[in-house]
């Protein structure tokens, strides 16, 4: 006998793609969570990087600490839609992200709850991201929880002022996307 399944009598889920706040803390106390990290980028006019965008952030004890953006990857989402998604997000919907026809990651990080190898650390949970460099041609107007979007040049961004600024092991990732693109000061 035939059996009609494309039909679909379940109950709509009131999260789609999303987890509630307690399903959210329970997944992250036994699942890696999946995220992406973009680092915004201006290019001079042979391509080379000559501004890296760095958002200015405050912390709940009160510290200023510099990121980029970062954000969760939704259940039935692209990389392209989340890194989209985020960056518009953070930096405004004029900000006009040049992403390639195959976004493809220059590292994936791999944060923990406590100091692991990686040197990479998030208090919340065990996180494996996707991290990108993304060039944008538009104004930012930063959006959430940031505070300020800084351009920087390369030199500037790599100092130790700017290194120190970081949470979590972070500064590193800079440092290797600057690497990727040729970038060793």
């Amino acid at each position: 006998m035939y059996e009609d399944r494309s039909m679909n009598v379940r109950t709509p889920d009131p999260y789609p793609g999303w987890l509630s706040e307690e399903d959210l803390y329970e997944a992250r106390q036994r699942l890696p969570m999946l995220y992406v990290e973009a680092i915004p980028v201006r290019l001079d006019p042979l391509g080379y990087v000559n501004e890296v965008g760095l958002l200015l952030t405050g912390d709940d004890d009160g510290r200023m600490l510099r990121t980029f953006v970062s954000g969760r990857v939704m259940y039935r989402e692209t990389i392209r839609a989340a890194l989209i998604r985020h960056i518009e997000k953070d930096l405004g919907t004029m900000v006009l992200p040049q992403l390639p026809a195959s976004p493809v990651p220059f590292t994936v990080a791999e944060y923990f709850p406590a100091p692991s190898e990686t040197g990479l650390t998030d208090d919340r949970q065990h996180a494996v991201s996707m991290c990108y460099i993304v060039p944008v041609r538009g104004e930012s107007t930063p959006r959430q929880d940031a505070l300020e979007l800084t351009w920087l040049t390369p030199a500037e961004a790599l100092s130790s002022d700017i290194q120190g600024a970081f949470a979590g092991g972070r500064e590193n990732i800079l440092r290797q996307a600057l690497a990727h693109v040729g970038i060793n000061i």
